[in-house]
């Protein structure tokens, strides 16, 4: 690792606008900042509905034109935005603002650097800043406590490790809250009156790409796999991009000893003199690692005596009734992390304990006629699929959808051993079909109707949204229940993203969940008759 360091990148030369250098806190003088936003979403919204209360000229562009996005243009004009632009053309070109040339643009995550709008304030040396760019520089305040970052991202498992971090420091008695990518903007947390201690903030690969300066207390990038090949371009700018959360890290950077790429990211981050290099394992620890020891967690990096001992964290157990090595591995991230910010070895087990993990992750939905069924909608990649594969033998899987551009040969070739049947879903499964006629031809695969789509305007281009998503579900479901037996795993773990017949993830789990309890109801009043 570096010395400490200086971020410069080419959104942030001194061609771009000078003014920016000083608008480093709340109190800088934002007055009269003429602002263009990309994005009237969740962040999108946060962060005009914020510069407007900065006293920034603000013009917010969107091509959604849905009865939603009206609705939040018009709030947003009432609080003072300069001006909202709605539908495709709108996104096709930089505006101006009051007449002028924008000074500063500030993107909603999901927009590509190659979108017509971001591209055009490139070529205009026009700084693009992402939401959590914009929450940095806004989070010292005066007469306000400056709340810390504990700053996550991974190919998978960032929101469960965000939660489990969260809940370890509440544990340890502090004000902390969950953040960034994983549902809560930032940039409202920062306006919430509450005087947090700490911010645990899950980062996306498009959020850290669209970061400069950011320099957190901790950081981890917990694995990475290839996934938004599409988005950035190439694996390898995808991997630069999820290297820079550990840019600036002041304690502790911490990386999963399995997998050598974060380490060597760690390896070559500029990060503040004195910050330490910190692993993780499900294995047994090194010195200055976090690892598993006859079932328990424990820590060989935060204790004086780590030569020749381990403090326990927690137990195994404490993960709850399925802790499948995926979620072993975030539970000793989140415990470095806060570790590494002071917290306490009582306090991880506690937060451990409190911690319910959110819906979509390796979720329990039934098991009946001894056939267990399983929620990872979530897993929305290959390599989370194969986390959720490896959890389980005997496996009826469901899968398929958007593919994003990734390969499959390698999940298919791991696991096709504990694969009884492949349920097929999603409106182009050709790569995945191959892959599993090449890895796992034994295996019997019942492809589904593809269902019904329309195309619509989103405000990163055209998409296309779910008519019939619940039925396709139900006859998955009814296909799997065809298939499976006594000591069958039903797993839908898609390995892929969910917009072709779904809206989102969380929409695809819960047409699995309401299917599964459908099918069990029915089976169950069957046998009573």
């Amino acid at each position: 690792m570096g010395g400490a360091a200086v971020n410069v990148s080419p959104e942030t030369t001194p061609a771009s606008n000078d003014r920016l250098k000083d608008l480093t806190s709340w109190d800088a003088d934002w007055s009269g900042l003429r602002v263009v936003v990309t994005g009237i979403g969740v962040s999108g919204f946060a962060a005009a509905d914020t510069l407007i209360e900065l006293g920034a000229r603000v013009v917010v562009v969107d091509a959604a034109t849905t009865a939603k996005a009206e609705a939040q243009a018009d709030t947003l004009k009432i609080v003072g935005a300069a001006d909202v632009l709605l539908g495709a053309d709108a996104v096709n070109s930089l505006p101006l603002v009051d007449g002028e040339k924008p000074e500063l643009v500030v993107t909603s995550p999901g927009w590509r650097p190659d979108q017509a709008l971001l591209a055009a304030a490139k070529r205009k040396h026009i700084p693009v800043w992402g939401d959590v760019e914009l929450a940095w520089r806004l989070r010292v305040r005066e007469g306000r406590k400056t709340a810390d970052w504990l700053a996550i991202t991974g190919t998978n498992g960032k929101t469960t490790t965000v939660g489990m971090t969260e809940s370890m420091l509440q544990a340890a008695g502090l004000k902390a809250i969950a953040v960034g990518n994983v549902g809560t903007p930032i940039l409202d947390a920062l306006r919430d009156p509450v005087d947090y201690d700490a911010f645990a903030v899950e980062l996306s690969s498009f959020q850290l790409h669209w970061s400069h300066s950011l320099s957190p207390v901790a950081s981890v990038c917990l694995n990475v796999a290839e996934d938004h090949v599409d988005w950035h371009g190439s694996y390898a700018s995808y991997l630069a991009d999820k290297a820079k959360v550990y840019e600036n890290t002041r304690k502790a950077a911490i990386y999963n000893a399995d997998q050598i790429e974060t380490e060597r990211m760690v390896e070559n981050a500029d990060v503040v003199e004195g910050c330490r290099a910190i692993g993780f394992t499900t294995n047994t620890p090194a010195i200055s690692m976090l690892g598993v020891v006859d079932g328990l967690l424990v820590d060989r990096a935060f204790i004086a005596e780590r030569k020749d001992s381990a403090a326990e964290l927690a137990a195994m157990s404490d993960l709850g009734p399925v802790a499948p090595r995926h979620m072993v591995a975030n539970a000793l991230a989140a415990a470095a992390l806060v570790r590494a910010y002071g917290v306490e070895p009582a306090a991880v087990k506690q937060g451990l304990v409190n911690y319910l993990p959110g819906a979509h992750r390796i979720q329990v939905v039934a098991k009946h006629h001894d056939v267990l069924w399983i929620n990872d909608s979530k897993a929305t990649n290959p390599h989370a699929a194969s986390a959720a594969l490896a959890a389980f033998q005997n496996v009826i899987w469901i899968a398929g959808g958007l593919s994003k551009g990734v390969n499959y040969d390698e999940l298919v070739k791991e696991h096709a051993g504990r694969l009884k049947s492949v349920v097929l879903i999603g409106t182009d499964t050709a790569a995945l079909e191959g892959s599993l006629q090449r890895h796992a031809p034994d295996v019997p695969v019942i492809a589904q109707p593809k269902g019904d789509t329309e195309s619509v305007q989103t405000a990163a281009g055209t998409a296309s949204s779910p008519i019939f998503g619940e039925t396709i579900m139900a006859q998955a479901v009814a296909a799997a229940a065809g298939v499976a037996g006594p000591g069958d795993t039903v797993l839908m773990a898609p390995a892929a993203a969910s917009m072709d017949q779904f809206s989102s993830y969380a929409h695809r789990g819960d047409a699995f969940v309401q299917a599964v309890r459908e099918l069990v109801e029915g089976q169950a009043k069957t046998t009573e008759e």
